[in-house]
């Protein structure tokens, strides 16, 4: 008796119909990873958010920055410190007030990203008085805003909170 695979028109269609069946499953595959790649938040750029400010009187007193994504965007944002300055001085810029990054915060519609920033932490007299903060994401310094605060701070040496998820967590404490 003869196999019926034994003709070569027969192995010809095994092989098709295996190919066939190789190739959906790799596309199958293929999509799967797909989905779980865009499970997977952008990170945040600052022109995917909207920052304000506000004063708080906490720890000698500090500008909360608050951080929430515009109308249809969902992004990450990293665990360290905005990208903040009061001048073009260098001697303006705000330096980070922790030690390690903190957990990343993903923001979409109304979660909102917290951080602290002192505007002068020596204890002494000096310092100069700014009324605008340029704030944008760390990295993104090219595309940062200006805030024009409510009043007149004082600055001298200012250190910024990394991004949190909660606002207690975002007070910055002068050493």
């Amino acid at each position: 008796m003869r196999s019926l695979l034994g003709t070569r028109a027969a192995r010809l269609t095994v092989t098709a119909v295996a190919a066939l069946a190789l190739t959906g499953t790799a596309a199958a595959t293929a999509e799967a990873g797909t989905a779980k790649q865009s499970a997977t938040p952008r990170a945040c750029v600052t022109k995917d958010l909207k920052l304000t400010t506000n004063f708080e009187s906490q720890a000698g007193g500090y500008i909360r920055v608050v951080a929430k994504a515009r109308e249809g965007v969902t992004c990450r944002l990293d665990g360290v410190y905005p990208s903040a300055s009061f001048g073009s001085s260098a001697s303006t810029a705000v330096h980070p007030a922790e030690q390690a990054v903190s957990e990343g915060i993903t923001l979409s519609g109304n979660k909102a990203a917290y951080a602290g920033i002192n505007p002068k932490s020596t204890g002494d007299n000096g310092g100069i008085e700014f009324d605008r903060l340029h704030l944008s994401v760390y990295g993104d310094e090219l595309n940062s805003v200006t805030l024009k605060l409510s009043e007149s701070v004082t600055v001298d040496r200012p250190i910024a909170t990394n991004w949190h998820a909660r606002s207690a967590d975002a007070v910055p404490f002068a050493n």
